[in-house]
């Protein structure tokens, strides 16, 4: 909530930090990664000199990672080791650090934004606003072509699924238990 909030002056706080350029990166994590509480959790970087690597005054990373990880449990998600490679390689690659390789902005996943931006966006700070949606693949298919596929194999499914609860019944019925 703290990212959007205006309640208890959490607005106002925000406010302040990001006009005096002191948010660095924003990383919103997926929930039930606490014992505590089920809900998702964001990573706040803070950084007075934005100039020690790359020079990234006025800009802010945001990194959306809610949807990685695996869950352990019902209740409980860790961030694989590959999940947090990627999220620090992400965030160091964005600073110019050396033998990380070169920052892009992902769709889905990350994207730098200007400090403008963010203002015009009434200082909210959740990264899903900023990164967009995942790129979805393009297979160069016509959709009618594609839905007329998709349609014909669950006619298909619906018509197997009509004949095992048949058999299902049958079987059923010859236990004494129709239905």
């Amino acid at each position: 909530g703290s990212m959007s909030s205006s309640q208890s002056g959490e607005d106002v706080i925000r406010k302040a930090i990001i006009d005096n350029d002191v948010v660095d990166c924003m990383v919103a994590l997926p929930g039930q990664l606490f014992y505590s509480t089920p809900i998702p959790a964001c990573l706040w970087f803070l950084a007075r000199d934005k100039k020690k690597w790359r020079d990234r005054s006025g800009e802010v990373l945001f990194i959306d990672a809610q949807k990685m990880g695996i869950l352990i449990d019902r209740v409980r998600r860790e961030l694989t080791q590959e999940d947090i490679i990627k999220i620090s390689s992400t965030y160091h690659a964005w600073r110019g650090e050396k033998n990380v390789g070169e920052y892009e902005d992902i769709p889905g996943y990350c994207r730098t934004v200007k400090l403008n931006e963010i203002v015009g966006q009434s200082y909210i700070l959740t990264p899903g606003r900023y990164v967009g949606a995942i790129e979805v693949e393009n297979d160069d298919e016509a959709f009618n072509l594609k839905m007329g596929e998709l349609t014909k194999k669950l006619s298909e499914q619906m018509a197997s699924g009509e004949e095992l609860d048949s058999l299902i019944k049958d079987r059923l019925k010859g236990f004494g238990y129709a239905l």
